[in-house]
């Protein structure tokens, strides 16, 4: 009998309280003494009460005049969840890729993505102008569309076949790229999303690696 080979997984994870336990986006705000402000936006939309690119303009606007050099501060800050390099590990063991589409912003996700050796990811962008943030975005907003968007681009790149996809996310942002996904799974997550996920964890990413296991029993 001749054994099927182990599939090649896609792995493509939120950032703030997924991939990290932080929210960047209140790590920013805390330069710019808005925290409880953004705070309560923040859970309004992952709740999936508020539009994602509307509550992230109302966020980012209260970022207006913050010198740049808070994004290297606050990358100081992130905390990476417990499990993430052992699971970015696993995939790539696997012969796979990982890849983390974010709501935040590429001047955090750019060296967290160096650090965690991440195969892909994407993020919206603020806007500087004279050494501060304007309070403004620049380019595509990454909501939940482009997630999903980004997670098949990223399969179709790597000819991984989409029954070898996994979305792991924990907010409302995310249900769509878990709806693409073959394996959704739920961390950390708000109720809309543990409601919908094949699979929900806490804690610890590496609680994610057993289940990639059940990617062999995808035609």
């Amino acid at each position: 009998m001749t054994l099927s080979p182990t599939p090649r997984p896609l792995v493509v994870l939120d950032c703030d309280s997924t991939t990290i336990q932080d929210e960047v986006i209140e790590l920013l705000a805390d330069a710019a003494g808005t925290r409880e402000q953004v705070t309560e936006v923040t859970e309004r939309a992952m709740r999936g009460e508020l539009d994602f690119a509307e509550s992230l303009r109302e966020r980012v606007a209260t970022l207006a005049g913050v010198p740049e050099s808070v994004f290297e501060e606050t990358y100081r800050r992130v905390r990476p969840t417990p499990g993430i390099h052992e699971l970015v590990a696993e995939v790539h063991a696997r012969g796979g890729k990982v890849g983390v589409v974010s709501g935040g912003f590429h001047e955090v996700l750019d060296p967290l993505a160096q650090d965690l050796h991440l195969d892909y990811w994407r993020a919206n962008r603020l806007e500087v102008a004279d050494g501060k943030l304007t309070g403004r975005l620049t380019g595509p907003i990454i909501d939940a569309q482009a997630k999903a968007d980004a997670l098949r681009e990223w399969a179709a790149a790597e000819g991984i076949h989409w029954g070898s996809t996994v979305a792991i996310g924990d907010g409302a942002n995310d249900l769509k790229m878990m709806e693409v996904a073959a394996l959704s799974v739920g961390f950390n997550a708000k109720p809309v999303v543990t409601d919908f996920a094949d699979v929900a964890i806490e804690d610890d990413l590496r609680r994610a690696i057993p289940l990639l296991d059940r990617l062999l029993e995808t035609p």
